[in-house]
């Protein structure tokens, strides 16, 4: 029976990560976390039978505490890194959206537990530290999001050298084949629109602006050790293809599905083994064809500005990753013009000073600067289109 814990419950990956444990036997969750949504996340420590939750909000915290008799809840960051060290598991699911999993992702392998990671950010903002404690402490990074699940399973048995390249897939996001001037005046709602995956708000806006698979580039930069210059990104509407691999001797190798998020995390949680997930079961000659086109990095500008601030390294990754979500924030609560967001991001890289990373004190106070410049940069496009 393995033990483990979910941060971030209450979010997609969370709930879909609680379906797959509602299907095994194998499967035991001893910790829920979520960031403030207090009442869905005691409802399912009840129906999990769960003694143990933490909410990063203290005052959602507060709110639990007084209404749950059925265990301890924890609050504040402080909280959740407990929840993770105290909670007896053999692996933690790092669910978190942005670089508020950081921490977790930390307090895991330093405590050398496995983790699977959905938390893409923990890598973005923190890559070079985070790979060198999980080689120090032994624990085991398991990728969960579908194209470096993909990636995983594709490298497995390959030997160093004998892959040339990694390719990620994207889906394009529901404004894919539309120019710049198409864009101007996008609503929230049709930014939300995601023609393919059921997603969070931020992450469903990191597609739509094609970040999330810039942040995806420098997630899997750090988990397999690929030069930025060896790893492609290609637009793939069906969302069949999930990734691939491209042999020395000449050949491909390609990871197909239909887009069922229960698949990748099925496999995290049950790694090495394989378990049985209750999803349709992949049709070639329905589907009739496949498609596949170059990503437009000039109306997308945010997948270029992502690559660059990789190659550049050091802080300059974690800067990028906190103007996104100030910008992004900023947008979902209509105080930003879409196409701005790649702006914000732009205008911090170019104000901030980037620098090698030491320690992880040097990635919060580079975060904790690149937000300040980040919401200045809002500000004053806010007031400029008022």
């Amino acid at each position: 029976m393995r033990k483990i814990v979910v941060l971030g419950a209450t979010g997609s990956i969370g709930k879909q990560a609680l379906d797959v444990v509602r299907g095994s036997d194998d499967l035991r969750v001893v910790g829920l976390a979520a960031a403030e949504s207090w009442e869905r996340l005691l409802a399912q420590a009840v129906e999990h039978d769960v003694t143990h939750v933490a909410l990063a909000d203290p005052q959602a915290a507060a709110s639990a505490a007084d209404a749950w008799r059925g265990g301890e809840v924890l609050g504040g960051d402080e909280g959740m890194m407990r929840l993770v060290v105290d909670s007896g598991a053999d692996l933690v699911l790092n669910a978190l959206v942005g670089s508020a999993g950081l921490g977790p992702t930390v307090a895991t392998l330093g405590e050398g537990l496995d983790l699977a990671l959905a938390n893409k950010e923990s890598l973005v903002v923190g890559g070079e530290l985070v790979t060198q404690l999980a080689e120090a402490t032994g624990a085991q990074v398991i990728p969960v999001d579908s194209e470096h699940s993909a990636l995983f399973q594709l490298l497995r048995g390959h030997a160093a050298g004998t892959v040339d390249r990694l390719v990620l897939t994207a889906s394009g996001g529901p404004f894919r084949g539309r120019r710049k001037e198409e864009l101007r005046e996008v609503s929230v709602e049709s930014a939300l629109a995601h023609p393919t995956w059921d997603m969070g708000g931020k992450i469903t806006i990191d597609s739509a602006t094609l970040m999330n698979k810039g942040l995806e580039l420098i997630e899997a930069h750090h988990l397999f050790g690929f030069r930025y210059d060896q790893i492609d990104v290609v637009v793939h509407p069906e969302s069949i293809v999930h990734a691939a691999v491209q042999l020395s001797d000449g050949a491909s190798l390609a990871h197909l599905g239909y887009p069922d998020m229960r698949v990748p995390i099925s496999y995290a949680l049950h790694y090495p083994e394989r378990a049985e997930v209750p999803v349709e079961p992949l049709d070639l000659s329905r589907l009739g064809s496949l498609t596949f086109e170059r990503p437009d990095t000039e109306t997308f500008s945010c997948l270029e500005l992502a690559r660059e601030a990789g190659e550049r390294g050091g802080t300059a990754p974690c800067v990028m990753n906190a103007a996104n979500e100030v910008a992004v924030s900023a947008f979902l609560g209509r105080r930003l013009a879409f196409l701005d967001i790649a702006r914000v991001i732009e205008g911090t890289l170019e104000t901030a000073d980037p620098h090698a990373v030491g320690s992880f004190e040097d990635l919060y106070e580079a975060d904790a600067e690149a937000r300040g410049i980040a919401g200045s940069l809002v500000e004053r496009l806010a007031a400029t289109a008022a």
